[in-house]
């Protein structure tokens, strides 16, 4: 009997000593969980508790529970009998890399970290504190959904989860990481947030199961292929990060809050930076072939520009015909943006135009400048991209380029062509400045479309008509398609020497740093959907 039970039957009075032994006794069991032997078992699944893994989250030592005696009040089915401290769901605060930074985390031994009514309560408390102290909110995931036992009370509580999701998008940086199962409603907060990590294997998400599936399909698929890590991250485009294990993914989580401000009311976090602002970047002569048809990396060329050749890739598995980075220039973190020539020539499609719609929003959110690497073709022509919606979709990054207000800066590294050159933030859409390289082409389409549309009846009926395309080609090209068109017409602000690209874009950050941008009053957009 504790001194709780004895104090309660009036068999002892009030020892504060004896009552903080007791309280200490108390908390360590909560930590430790209801059963040693849902601890093994959440071990054997490769998964690791609750605590434990806030412990890799936070800086050693700086994490602050809140709530971890409270109880569910919910009777009938068993549940009057089991009332576990905490009720599946560790709660607080701790410091990630020196900033206050909030979480919460399932356990998954309680419940099956599944949600009743105390459950979202405390979840709703650590969403509200990191609201009003301006903080960002990880919430690791590891639940079984909403507990049946309690009804429609744990669906209100995932409408409270939701409604706050919205109120703190665009105001503080909220990332889900899903380490375990995830299913049905509960899977819209994560789609809510601004990042989603998943470990492979362990972490599932889907709004129906396998077993619903099969049952009204007849569609057979394991857990993993129907909503895997491997699955949202290279297929549906739900999840932006993938990784084997929970000790990786949890450090990148760490990195990424390095790179974000606590809020959308502060500048991202500098750093001391030992790589030269004034660093040429001479190896861009030959990382890109100045011929438009042959394929490159464009990876290479943005681990050459940025700060000691880091950065941190989102959606790397999705629409890999865009790159969206974070990375830093000059100790100052930047949002970069990148046709990719060596996945369907870079050009612009339904999937490739969401990405990026998303990473510039999420940018401008929380004051992130853009950098904008442009080598595209045009958008992916044919009768599947036009059914699904190219138009609508495309817009979406036209929308978000034009609705962006941080410091945005293009920079044309060889061909431009079409629709797709404007909505990759060229200077007539808004970017503050806009440069290319010497052998940037800008125009309508390529030489070799243009000549066969205007020219098509003479090229017809010449005699050689081969040589008369060719004539025609190189005559389309001289005239509107030479380097210095765009820039003779202030459409470009300057063509600069590769070499001293990492040094321009620098120079041009410093410069917009402070630039502040009016919109007008409204009470918001309407987002092409």
């Amino acid at each position: 009997m504790t001194i709780l039970d004895e104090i309660t039957l009036g068999r002892a009075a009030p020892d504060l000593r004896r009552a903080t032994a007791e309280l200490r006794r108390l908390k360590e069991e909560v930590s430790r969980g209801p059963d040693p032997a849902a601890t093994e078992r959440q071990h054997a699944k490769n998964k690791l508790t609750a605590h434990e893994r806030l412990e890799l989250l936070f800086d050693e030592g700086t994490f602050t529970e809140i709530e971890p005696l409270r109880r569910h009040r919910a009777h009938g089915f068993g549940l009057e009998e089991r009332k576990p401290h905490g009720d599946g769901v560790v709660i607080g605060w701790g410091l990630v890399h020196g900033r206050t930074v909030f979480a919460y985390a399932h356990d998954f031994r309680v419940f099956a970290g599944a949600l009743g009514e105390a459950h979202a309560a405390k979840v709703h408390k650590v969403m509200d504190l990191a609201a009003d102290a301006g903080a960002p909110l990880v919430s690791l995931n590891d639940g079984a959904g909403a507990r049946i036992q309690e009804g429609v009370t744990a669906l209100a509580g995932y409408g409270g989860i939701f409604r706050r999701n919205v109120a703190s998008s665009g105001v503080v940086p909220q990332i889900s990481v899903m380490l375990g199962p995830c299913a049905g409603g509960a899977a819209y907060s994560p789609a809510l947030t601004d990042y989603v990590f998943m470990v492979r294997e362990t972490a599932q998400m889907f709004i129906t199961g396998p077993d619903v599936v099969q049952a009204v399909t007849g569609e057979s698929i394991t857990h993993n292929g129907l909503g895997g890590a491997d699955v949202h991250a290279g297929t549906s485009g739900v999840c932006h990060f993938a990784y084997d294990n929970e000790a990786d993914c949890l450090e990148d989580v760490r990195f990424l809050l390095a790179l974000l401000p606590s809020n959308n009311r502060e500048l991202p976090p500098v750093v001391p930076c030992e790589d030269p602002a004034d660093r040429r970047t001479d190896a861009l002569t030959d990382l890109v072939p100045a011929d438009p048809g042959r394929s490159y990396d464009i990876r290479a060329v943005i681990e050459e520009i940025v700060d000691d050749g880091e950065t941190f890739e989102v959606h790397e598995a999705w629409a890999p015909n865009v790159v969206c980075a974070l990375a830093r220039l000059d100790g100052h973190p930047v949002g970069i943006v990148a046709n990719q020539p060596s996945a369907l020539a870079g050009v612009l499609d339904i999937h490739a135009s969401e990405k990026a719609a998303r990473f510039v929003s999420t940018c401008d959110s929380f004051n992130i400048p853009l950098v904008t690497l442009v080598d595209v073709p045009g958008f992916l022509p044919g009768v599947d991209q036009e059914h699904n919606g190219i138009i609508r979709h495309g817009a979406k990054l036209l929308y978000a380029y034009c609705n962006a207000t941080v410091p945005r800066i293009s920079l044309v590294l060889r061909k431009a062509y079409g629709g797709a050159y404007i909505v990759m933030d060229s200077r007539s859409i808004g970017a503050d400045l806009s440069f290319a390289w010497p052998t940037n082409e800008i125009a309508v389409m390529g030489a070799e479309g243009a000549a066969n549309v205007i020219f098509r009846r003479e090229i017809a009926a010449a005699d050689d008509p081969e040589a008369v395309r060719a004539r025609r080609v190189e005559e389309y090209r001289t005239e509107l398609m030479h380097p210095y068109f765009a820039a003779e017409r202030g459409l470009v602000d300057d063509v600069i020497d590769p070499g001293e690209t990492r040094a321009v874009l620098i120079r041009s950050l410093a410069m917009l740093r402070a630039k502040r941008a009016e919109t007008p009053s409204r009470k918001h957009g309407n987002v092409p959907t």
